[in-house]
């Protein structure tokens, strides 16, 4: 296949010009791009030197910045490194500090109590004859007062009441008036106050403790009394005086076997002898519980035992026994005497000398 050939333009005159001008300007545009070139190359070469300054630029700044970064660093440890060593010292300081406050505490203590009993020693060297007169009364009742509670008497409080009185009448003082007549009026009711007596409830005490084995209990089985056997007549038969005999104790053994009682408490009936046998023990221990609390000075102990020994003694014991009934009026008798044991005691007069004593 063949390409067809173009067909050639005429000639004319007015176009031989252009064509001979048209390497004309092509020379005139070749400087031109060669000076272009020459311009770029410039600035490139000049944006060269300036990026190389600008790195040098930077360069120092990052060397400057550097060196500022590790001296800061090295002095930062530095004072680290001092203010480690100056928290040392300070707590050093602080447990020194620590130990001379617990030392000076300490002696604090001991000047303040030095100073206390410099005190009390100075108050009492300064005391008067009446302030002195005034202890040791208060001292002499109260210790009197305890040996009257200890041995139930009040022969030592009473005693001590008028060596007070005859001390403060030696010593006429405006003062001690009211002293003087408190002791008075407690003496008075000393002396009218009824006191049991100890050994008389002692003994009740011990009586009924005595008698506790001999009370018969509400559920005993009654023993009936020995028949009398006939007397034998010679004449008699002997055969027939022996059936009559045990025809008699047949009846007698019959008669036994029933027995009609009334009894208000039907828990005494249900006993069994085991259990009848720990109520006596019972009754008793509470006697002895009541006889320790009367030495021990307990007076509510002893009138709540007694109370409960009643209560036991009327509950599970025959009450129409003999025994029984001189059981129960001891104890009734024990138990109102039980209602005056307490011991007056000397409190007007404490008071009086608390009132006129120094310090107070």
């Amino acid at each position: 296949m063949t390409t067809p050939e173009p067909l050639e333009a005429p000639e004319t005159p007015g176009a031989a010009a252009p064509a001979a001008a048209a390497p004309t300007a092509s020379a005139g545009a070749q400087p031109s791009a060669a000076h272009v070139s020459r311009n770029l190359v410039l600035a490139l070469g000049v944006l060269a030197i300036l990026a190389l300054l600008l790195n040098g630029l930077l360069w120092e700044r990052l060397s400057t910045l550097q060196d500022q970064l590790t001296r800061q660093t090295t002095e930062a440890a530095a004072t680290a490194a001092e203010a480690r060593t100056l928290v040392r010292q300070t707590q050093e300081q602080e447990r020194n500090l620590a130990a001379r406050q617990a030392v000076l505490e300490a002696r604090l203590g001991e000047v303040a109590l030095q100073r206390s009993q410099l005190e009390e020693l100075m108050q009492s060297l300064s005391r008067t004859r009446d302030e002195n007169l005034v202890v040791d009364i208060e001292s002499a009742i109260r210790l009197a007062q305890q040996q009257a509670q200890l041995t139930g008497s009040m022969e030592p409080l009473l005693a001590a009441l008028r060596t007070a009185e005859q001390r403060v009448q030696r010593a006429p003082q405006a003062r001690l008036a009211p002293v003087q007549r408190a002791l008075a009026r407690d003496m008075a009711r000393i002396k009218s106050t009824p006191i049991a007596d100890t050994p008389t409830l002692l003994a009740r005490l011990d009586e009924l403790v005595r008698l506790a084995d001999e009370l018969p209990l509400a559920n005993a089985v009654g023993v009936a009394p020995a028949p009398v056997a006939p007397p034998v007549s010679r004449s008699e038969n002997p055969l027939q005086a022996w059936w009559q005999r045990t025809l008699q104790h047949v009846l007698d053994e019959l008669r036994g076997l029933v027995r009609v009682s009334r009894i208000d408490t039907p828990e005494a009936v249900l006993l069994t002898p085991e259990q009848s046998f720990f109520v006596r023990e019972n009754y008793k221990l509470l006697l002895l519980n009541a006889r320790l609390g009367l030495l021990a000075r307990q007076p509510e102990a002893t009138r709540a035992d007694l109370l409960k020994a009643a209560n036991t003694l009327g509950k599970y014991f025959d009450a129409s026994a003999r025994r029984t009934r001189v059981a129960a009026e001891l104890l009734q008798q024990t138990r109102s005497q039980m209602q005056s044991v307490e011991l007056p005691r000397a409190d007007e007069t404490l008071a009086a000398l608390a009132a006129v004593a120094p310090g107070r």
